[in-house]
């Protein structure tokens, strides 16, 4: 990256200029201990160094320091400055064409780090109970979970997607009890679900039971004698409900883990029974409680009630060692902020059990709020607006995924509806695409106006695609160098992309992706508006398609590869 070789270049200059004694009174210097910064004023350079923090050990003034530092930078065509305390870099037309000959030589994997350590990772996200259809809350977690797999997969990371199926519970027995109640509405019977607040918790009273006791009865002629074969129909219906809104939505997962499974499995026992010959299981008021508080949670927690049934955490702690168990180095669960308090019990049971509580990370996201013409709506009070399959019907996958993507994961989104269907600036999405559609149009005319770009004349024969493409790969890095000065932000934008996707993937942060292509999309719109791609002057139109192409790349690559957003070629 171009802001490595900068500071690289000051490091290895301040290592040379204090072995001559040129920094006054300092008696040692350690690598590391300057930061690379944008200056305020993009005039002042593309990037800085503040040396004023090491005028303390200089005892000379930041200029003075920063002028006899720089009289040891290997300069090239680079251009170097001294304002107070900083030195200022702006690149030269060397580091600039190397950069869009990179895009050029790596194609998708540019961006992509290298000799970086990797993890073989599982993430586990929605995880949504099979009782209904996905909320719009749903569509967060599905959105970011996908986008940051992808992300760390670029990355280099071995990323293995599951989905833990909360099959287990009462939920499913309480399924079960309200299609039998929406069977015997369809078979005429004057029944509905309790009107009394604390009984209705027992049922899902939801509309969209209705098509299932539908299906149920094209194969059978009424109620089963055992409420269980409803459980299992109803169960077994809303998880494909659930996978094929996945699938549309360009979220795939490697496996469906069974909550249920694992309890036949004897695994949740068996974690019981190790926190009990470890003696980190005692017993209170009829209940096994665990002793979390030995590990960082705020108190002991029961796992096994006094009616002998276990709670939530029990399985949890089990389906958490399963994962350990099955190799991998490290577990990224996406989970409400309503879970914060969850955390510590959990990595608490990790702990107790042997094993590192900080192979455990935890991603807590914020709710999502419907906007519609600037007032925020209650989900449930919009009917067509109350699962994340009205939404996507109601403004697209691609929309959908973005805006579902663009924010911080601890704040709060305001999805405005209307904004997201708008083919308008406005909409950051279209605003995005429209960029990449324009780098293809242009590509396209280059072809049409059957262009000989060695003469920038037309020719007798138009130009195939693959023709133009063997163009672009044959470019060299000299024939950008005409255009470097109206396309410096722009060339700087691309080279940006590297550090976008390394701080990212480390921070798992997918906002930044989203704001990433927002600003490229505005340096090429800037760009494009400012000079023209097609003219006379052959050397520049050719370092111009060129630049295209790799807005193109770049744009194509982060929103199809890491976002999982089409890059139309038209709009």
């Amino acid at each position: 990256m171009i802001k490595d070789y900068f500071i690289n270049e000051i490091e290895n200059a301040v290592e040379k200029a204090f072995k001559d004694n040129k920094l006054g009174a300092m008696t040692e210097y350690e690598k590391g201990t300057l930061k690379v910064e944008r200056p305020k004023n993009s005039d002042f350079g593309d990037y800085a160094v503040n040396v004023s923090s090491l005028a303390r050990f200089a005892k000379i003034a930041p200029p003075q320091i920063a002028n006899s530092i720089l009289e040891y930078v290997n300069k090239d065509d680079n251009e170097y400055t001294v304002i107070g305390g900083f030195i200022n870099f702006k690149a030269g037309k060397k580091l600039l064409s190397n950069l869009v000959k990179e895009v050029f030589a790596r194609k998708k994997d540019f961006g992509k780090p290298e000799n970086v350590e990797t993890e073989k990772i599982i993430l586990e996200y929605v995880s949504a109970n099979p009782t209904g259809p996905f909320h719009i809350g749903h569509g967060r977690w599905a959105a970011m979970g996908s986008v940051l797999a992808n992300l760390l997969k670029f990355y280099g990371h071995d990323v293995y997607q599951e989905f833990y199926i909360n099959d287990a519970g009462s939920q499913i027995q309480k399924l079960g009890n309200s299609l039998a109640i929406r069977i015997r509405q369809e078979l005429g019977e004057d029944v509905d679900f309790p009107t009394d607040e604390v009984e209705r918790k027992n049922y899902y009273p939801g509309d969209y039971l209705i098509p299932v006791a539908k299906k149920y009865l094209e194969t059978h002629k009424g109620l089963p004698d055992n409420i269980q074969e409803l459980c299992d129909f109803a169960k077994e219906y809303e998880e494909k409900v659930q996978r094929d809104l996945l699938d549309k939505f360009k979220v795939h997962f490697d496996n469906f883990y069974s909550e249920l499974t694992l309890h036949k499995s004897g695994k949740v026992e068996e974690c019981v029974n190790k926190l009990k010959a470890s003696g980190k299981i005692y017993q209170k008021d009829g209940a096994d409680w665990f002793k979390s508080s030995d590990y960082g949670d705020d108190q002991d927690r029961v796992i096994k009630k006094a009616d002998g049934s276990n709670t939530y955490l029990t399985a949890d702690i089990a389906y958490h060692i399963d994962k350990l168990e099955r190799g991998f180095d490290r577990m990224i669960n996406i989970w409400g902020a309503d879970h914060h308090g969850y955390v510590a019990r959990v990595k608490a049971s990790i702990e107790a059990l042997g094993y590192d509580p900080n192979k455990l990370e935890v991603l807590l996201g914020q709710l999502v709020n419907l906007v519609i013409d600037g007032n925020e709506v209650r989900m449930g009070k919009r009917k067509n607006m109350v699962t994340l399959e009205d939404l996507i019907d109601e403004v697209g996958v691609d929309a959908t995924r973005f805006w579902m993507s663009m924010r911080n994961i601890d704040t709060t989104l305001d999805f405005d509806i209307e904004l997201a269907k708008k083919s308008t600036d406005e909409n950051p999405v279209f605003y995005v695409q429209y960029a990449h559609a324009r780098a293809c149009s242009i590509l396209r005319n280059v072809i049409a106006e059957k262009l000989d770009t060695e003469t920038g004349e037309k020719s007798a024969a138009p130009m195939s695609e693959a023709e133009l493409n063997e163009l672009i790969s044959s470019f060299k890095a000299d024939m950008v160098l005409p255009t470097i000065d109206s396309a410096r932000h722009l060339i700087l934008k691309l080279e940006e992309y590297k550090s976008v996707i390394k701080n990212s993937a480390e921070t798992r942060q997918v906002y930044t992706i989203c704001r990433y292509v927002q600003e490229l999309a505005s340096e090429f719109h800037s760009f494009y508006n400012a000079n023209r791609v097609i003219s006379d002057d052959k050397e520049m139109m050719k370092a111009r398609i060129a630049l295209v192409w790799t807005v193109k790349t770049v744009l194509h690559n982060a929103l199809e590869d890491i976002l999982g957003v089409s890059a139309p070629e038209r709009m």
